[in-house]
This record gives C-alpha cells, structure tokens and sequence, in this order.
C-alpha cells in the first residue's frame, strides 16, 4: 500500500468485525468458567479491540496514519485541559440532575453519598477498581486509536457518534451472561438492561466532544472515561435513577450538538483526516 496520507483507506467494517471476534472468543467462554477464571478472560478480550486497533495502523503501510496514533497516544500537548475539566462538570452536573430528579419517583437522596464496594466482583474489590482503570484506558486506544476515526473519516461526525454509540453498546452484550459482573446484576430487570444499551448512545457524543476539542487526544479521552466509569460505580445512585440518569444525558446531548452544531455536521474532515499529519506543528493554545 502507498505511504502517500491521502490514499489510505479506512476499513472500518473488517476492525469491528475483528475487534469483536477476538472479544467475544474470550468473553463468551468466561459465562461458563468459574469467576476468577472469567475475570482473566474478560481482561484478555478488553484488549481485543486495542490490539486490533495498533496492529491495523502497524500493517496499514500508512507513516501518516503511524504518526496520528503516536501523536493522539504521546502528544499530551493537544489536551485542551479547559475543555477537559468542562466534560468532567458537565457529566457530574448530569449525576446531580439524575438524582434530584429520581426523589419525584421515590428515590432517596442518601444517593449522594459513595457506595462502600463495587458493583461487579471479577476477583475482589481492588481488581474491580484495576478493571475500571484498564477499561478507561485500553478502551480507548483501541476505540480512538483507529475505530472512531475509521467511521468519522467517511461521513459527519454526528452520525459517525450514532453509529460507534450502537456497536459500542453492543459490544458489550457478552458481558450480561458473565457472573460477577456489572452487566449481569443488570439482568434482574430488562429495563435495566435496556438502559445500559441505550445510554452508550448519547454518551457516544459526549466522548467524541472531548475527543475532537483536544485535537483527537487519546489521553483526554481517557481521562473522561475514567472519571464517568468512577462516578457511575461509586456514586450511591439505584438502577432506576440510572433510568433517569439516561434522559438526562440525552437532553445534554441535544444541547451539546445545538451548541456545537459546526462541528458535529461539518464536512471539511471528510477524506482528510490525515491531511493534517503531514506537519510536525503542535496545535496553539
């Protein structure tokens, strides 16, 4: 394949096909192993899409498409710190919102509180915590090391955060039949389960907000994850508040694409997001 930038092709059907044939063929058989075996299998496929993602941009024969990932990954100077810690806000904003909210419906405000253990197991509290920490960042090596880039590049950035929202979300389903896990003390109830899927969605464009304003940082990306990872597990909130909480990162998110209408249906990226790499030029404050 040609180095030249501009005729790399992004194959982002055969990276999701692939990213979820090496996460299912680990996940799958942890349904039917004991917990702690399950725990390692379920660590191996999170690395899937990862793996997958580096090993597309090693082969891609592409020293552009090489650079954008060691920048996006190392260059810490393109996190908008600002923007950052405006996400940050917003989502514990929409925590707050959530559990106000949920008191019209007979939630407790005791929900303001911290949660004195995890909601999933794997093989104790500290690994549940390291699973968080792993899911933030090795999630999004993969899913912005190549993924989100390989959708976006061919269409708006709009729909490029409907469509990697759903296969995000359903990547994921696995993980209901898994013991132990988040996913699966969701199975008490299909509503709940419902709303695990269905929040990806908008959640989707709230990440990609933070993605595009830092200049398609990983590093910022990670960040978010984990703090939105860390709120969703520690902070006291019941499964129907998590309802609530979906709306309400719905509205967020029709007004954060209202707000920044131009860069969620411009065109300009189109075709040419590695046209930019070619310089060496670090982005001004």
């Amino acid at each position: 394949m040609s180095n030249n930038k501009e005729n790399y092709q992004y194959r982002p059907v055969l990276f999701f096909t692939l990213a979820y044939l090496f996460t299912w063929i680990f996940w799958i058989p942890a349904i039917f192993v004991s917990e702690n075996i399950g725990a390692l299998l379920m660590i191996i496929g999170l690395l899937a899409p990862a793996v997958v993602s580096t090993v597309f941009v090693l082969v891609s024969g592409s020293e552009a498409l090489k650079k954008d990932l060691k920048n996006k990954i190392v260059g810490f100077y393109k996190v908008k710190w600002k923007n950052v810690f405006l996400a940050v806000v917003v989502f514990a904003v929409i925590v707050v919102c959530s559990i106000l909210l949920s008191t019209l419906f007979g939630q407790s405000l005791k929900q303001f509180s911290f949660t004195e253990a995890f909601s999933f197991t794997g093989v104790g509290i500290g690994s549940a915590l390291i699973t968080i920490m792993l899911a933030s960042i090795i999630e999004e090596v993969g899913w912005k090391g190549y993924c989100e880039d390989s959708i976006g590049n061919y269409m708006t950035w709009f729909w490029e955060s409907m469509i990697f929202g759903a296969i995000w979300s359903l990547w994921h389903l696995p993980l209901l039949f898994i013991k132990g896990t988040y996913q699966a003390g969701l199975m008490v109830n299909p509503l709940y389960v419902i709303n695990f899927f269905v929040s990806a969605i908008p959640l989707g464009f709230i990440i990609t907000w933070v993605y595009l304003v830092s200049d398609r940082s990983i590093l910022a990306c990670m960040i978010f994850h984990l703090f939105v990872n860390f709120m969703q597990e520690k902070i006291a909130m019941t499964p129907e508040t998590k309802c609530v909480e979906t709306i309400v990162i719905i509205v967020a998110t029709v007004i954060l694409v209202i707000l920044q209408k131009d860069m969620f249906f411009e065109t300009r990226h189109v075709g040419r997001l590695l046209n930019e790499v070619s310089d060496n030029r670090e982005p001004a404050e």
